[in-house]
Protein backbone atom coordinates (compact mmCIF):
# COMPACT_ATOMS: atom_id res chain seq x y z
CA UNK A 1 0.00 0.00 0.00
CA UNK A 2 1.25 3.72 -0.66
CA UNK A 3 -0.52 6.79 0.38
CA UNK A 4 -1.19 8.50 -2.66
CA UNK A 5 -2.38 12.74 -2.12
CA UNK A 6 -4.95 14.14 -3.76
CA UNK A 7 -6.45 17.50 -5.14
CA UNK A 8 -10.21 18.25 -5.55
CA UNK A 9 -11.96 20.89 -6.22
CA UNK A 10 -15.61 21.99 -7.75
CA UNK A 11 -17.25 25.58 -9.15
CA UNK A 12 -20.15 23.76 -9.59
CA UNK A 13 -22.61 23.01 -6.96
CA UNK A 14 -19.58 23.05 -4.52
CA UNK A 15 -20.51 21.60 -1.73
CA UNK A 16 -22.75 18.86 -3.02
CA UNK A 17 -20.01 17.78 -5.76
CA UNK A 18 -16.77 17.77 -3.07
CA UNK A 19 -19.27 15.63 -0.13
CA UNK A 20 -19.57 13.07 -3.24
CA UNK A 21 -16.44 12.84 -3.93
CA UNK A 22 -15.38 11.97 -1.09
CA UNK A 23 -18.23 9.50 -0.16
CA UNK A 24 -16.90 7.86 -2.96
CA UNK A 25 -13.26 7.66 -2.43
CA UNK A 26 -13.94 6.88 1.27
CA UNK A 27 -16.06 3.78 -0.27
CA UNK A 28 -13.23 2.96 -2.36
CA UNK A 29 -10.40 3.31 -0.46
CA UNK A 30 -11.55 3.51 3.44
CA UNK A 31 -10.57 5.92 5.76
CA UNK A 32 -9.42 9.37 4.37
CA UNK A 33 -6.65 11.79 5.73
CA UNK A 34 -8.69 15.57 4.35
CA UNK A 35 -7.51 19.13 4.57
CA UNK A 36 -9.78 21.72 4.86
CA UNK A 37 -11.72 23.22 2.13
CA UNK A 38 -10.68 26.37 0.74
CA UNK A 39 -12.49 28.84 -1.69
CA UNK A 40 -10.57 30.29 -4.51
CA UNK A 41 -11.80 32.30 -7.53
CA UNK A 42 -11.19 30.47 -10.50
CA UNK A 43 -7.83 30.13 -12.01
CA UNK A 44 -7.51 30.28 -15.73
CA UNK A 45 -10.78 31.03 -16.79
CA UNK A 46 -13.69 33.55 -15.75
CA UNK A 47 -15.93 31.32 -13.43
CA UNK A 48 -17.74 30.82 -10.02
CA UNK A 49 -15.16 30.38 -7.33
CA UNK A 50 -13.74 26.68 -6.49
CA UNK A 51 -13.78 24.79 -3.34
CA UNK A 52 -10.34 22.98 -2.85
CA UNK A 53 -8.94 19.83 -0.48
CA UNK A 54 -6.57 17.40 -0.32
CA UNK A 55 -6.76 13.71 0.76
CA UNK A 56 -4.84 11.45 1.42
CA UNK A 57 -5.60 7.69 0.88
CA UNK A 58 -3.62 4.52 0.73
CA UNK A 59 -4.02 1.91 -2.16
CA UNK A 60 -2.17 -0.86 -4.00
CA UNK A 61 -3.92 0.10 -7.45
CA UNK A 62 -1.05 0.81 -10.01
CA UNK A 63 -1.00 4.62 -10.84
CA UNK A 64 -2.70 4.18 -14.07
CA UNK A 65 -5.45 1.82 -12.55
CA UNK A 66 -5.52 4.72 -9.77
CA UNK A 67 -6.25 7.87 -12.24
CA UNK A 68 -8.73 5.24 -14.37
CA UNK A 69 -10.78 4.96 -10.72
CA UNK A 70 -10.64 8.63 -10.28
CA UNK A 71 -11.66 9.36 -13.94
CA UNK A 72 -14.51 6.85 -12.62
CA UNK A 73 -15.76 9.23 -10.13
CA UNK A 74 -15.33 12.28 -11.14
CA UNK A 75 -17.63 10.79 -14.69
CA UNK A 76 -19.99 9.49 -11.81
CA UNK A 77 -20.52 12.93 -10.49
CA UNK A 78 -21.22 14.53 -14.00
CA UNK A 79 -18.00 15.65 -15.21
CA UNK A 80 -17.89 17.00 -18.67
CA UNK A 81 -14.96 16.95 -20.44
CA UNK A 82 -15.73 18.14 -23.99
CA UNK A 83 -15.21 21.71 -23.35
CA UNK A 84 -11.61 23.73 -22.39
CA UNK A 85 -9.02 22.31 -20.30
CA UNK A 86 -9.57 25.48 -17.87
CA UNK A 87 -13.56 25.52 -17.14
CA UNK A 88 -16.05 24.79 -15.09
CA UNK A 89 -16.46 21.83 -13.52
CA UNK A 90 -18.42 19.23 -11.46
CA UNK A 91 -15.55 17.30 -9.58
CA UNK A 92 -12.08 17.24 -10.03
CA UNK A 93 -9.66 14.74 -8.99
CA UNK A 94 -5.79 14.86 -9.45
CA UNK A 95 -3.38 12.84 -8.25
CA UNK A 96 -1.10 15.33 -6.40
CA UNK A 97 1.74 12.88 -5.20
CA UNK A 98 1.97 9.44 -5.44
CA UNK A 99 4.51 7.62 -2.36
CA UNK A 100 8.16 9.06 -3.72
CA UNK A 101 7.55 8.19 -7.83
CA UNK A 102 8.88 11.02 -10.07
CA UNK A 103 8.28 11.26 -13.64
CA UNK A 104 5.29 10.17 -16.27
CA UNK A 105 3.97 7.02 -15.14
CA UNK A 106 1.15 5.42 -16.80
CA UNK A 107 0.52 8.73 -18.03
CA UNK A 108 0.35 10.81 -15.19
CA UNK A 109 2.90 13.52 -14.60
CA UNK A 110 4.59 12.95 -11.01
CA UNK A 111 4.40 14.66 -8.87
CA UNK A 112 1.79 17.13 -10.23
CA UNK A 113 3.05 20.93 -11.04
CA UNK A 114 0.41 22.60 -9.93
CA UNK A 115 1.70 21.59 -6.55
CA UNK A 116 4.18 24.37 -6.51
CA UNK A 117 2.06 27.20 -8.93
CA UNK A 118 -1.17 27.13 -7.09
CA UNK A 119 -2.11 28.21 -3.77
CA UNK A 120 -5.37 26.47 -3.76
CA UNK A 121 -3.21 23.30 -3.42
CA UNK A 122 -0.31 24.19 -1.67
CA UNK A 123 -1.81 25.53 1.46
CA UNK A 124 -4.07 22.98 2.26
CA UNK A 125 -1.19 20.39 0.84
CA UNK A 126 0.88 21.86 3.35
CA UNK A 127 -1.93 21.62 6.01
CA UNK A 128 -2.19 17.86 5.79
CA UNK A 129 1.19 16.49 5.05
CA UNK A 130 3.38 19.31 6.64
CA UNK A 131 6.32 17.48 6.69
CA UNK A 132 6.14 15.38 3.73
CA UNK A 133 9.27 16.59 1.42
CA UNK A 134 8.28 16.99 -2.64
CA UNK A 135 10.48 14.63 -4.59
CA UNK A 136 11.67 17.18 -7.05
CA UNK A 137 12.75 20.12 -4.97
CA UNK A 138 13.94 18.59 -1.32
CA UNK A 139 11.65 21.08 0.35
CA UNK A 140 8.69 20.23 2.84
CA UNK A 141 5.38 21.31 2.02
CA UNK A 142 5.33 23.25 4.82
CA UNK A 143 8.36 25.08 3.63
CA UNK A 144 7.14 25.58 0.06
CA UNK A 145 3.95 27.11 2.11
CA UNK A 146 5.96 29.35 3.68
CA UNK A 147 8.32 30.36 0.69
CA UNK A 148 4.82 30.72 -1.54
CA UNK A 149 4.17 34.28 -2.73
CA UNK A 150 0.73 34.71 -1.19
CA UNK A 151 -0.41 37.82 -3.02
CA UNK A 152 -0.20 35.85 -6.15
CA UNK A 153 -3.79 34.01 -5.49
CA UNK A 154 -6.31 34.52 -2.86
CA UNK A 155 -7.82 31.90 -1.01
CA UNK A 156 -9.56 31.46 2.35
CA UNK A 157 -10.95 28.44 4.39
CA UNK A 158 -14.72 28.06 4.38
CA UNK A 159 -16.84 25.94 6.94
CA UNK A 160 -17.35 22.25 5.77
CA UNK A 161 -17.83 19.60 8.07
CA UNK A 162 -16.91 15.91 6.67
CA UNK A 163 -16.99 13.00 9.05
Amino acid sequence: MVEVLLGLGSNIDRERNIRAGLKALAGEFGRLRVSRVFESVAVGFDGDNFYNLVVAIHTALPVGQLALRLRGIEDANGRLRAGPKFSARTLDIDILIYGDLTGTVDGVKLPRAEIEKNAFVLQPLAELAPDWVHPLTGKSFAQMWAEYDKTKQKLWPVAFDWP
